[in-house]
């Protein structure tokens, strides 16, 4: 199966262009926080077609977080010097907004896990008194 979800936040605007039979096109590409320590962020090239090209070039901007889905291609050219370049890039199935209207820069809400000494996030006290399996 070649399935893949990413969220991350569009490192530029959205490029558009037509193919020659006039099937849009739009690409940018989407910088994803990396995980644990001394993690760099990945930047993961993305692919829309048709409504989904329309879609991103008419509301997608630099700074905003998305949520993308789609398959993986992977593939190859020879550039001018003759040398052999390898290309991943993800082809949308769908996209969406990951953050609320008008939000565009990250708004951490608690501290980073790594500061509290742990991999976890703090979670609230659950009363758990009335459900069925503690009784």
């Amino acid at each position: 199966m070649n399935y893949a979800v990413i969220m991350g936040r569009l490192t530029r605007d959205p490029e558009t262009r037509s193919t020659t039979n006039g099937k849009n096109v739009t690409r940018y590409t989407l910088a994803v926080d990396g995980y644990g320590q001394n993690a760099e962020a990945d930047f993961i090239p993305c692919v829309a077609w048709d409504k989904l090209s329309d879609f991103a070039a008419k509301y997608f901007k630099q700074g905003m977080r998305v949520l993308v889905s789609g398959r993986i291609k992977t593939g190859h050219y020879t550039d001018r010097e003759g040398r052999r370049v390898n290309t991943t890039e993800l082809i949308l199935s769908s996209q969406e907004f990951a953050d609320s209207k008008g939000q565009t820069a990250p708004a951490p809400t608690q501290a980073p896990a790594q500061a509290a000494g742990d991999a976890f996030l703090p979670v609230d006290p659950v009363d758990d008194a009335g459900l069925p399996w503690n009784s």
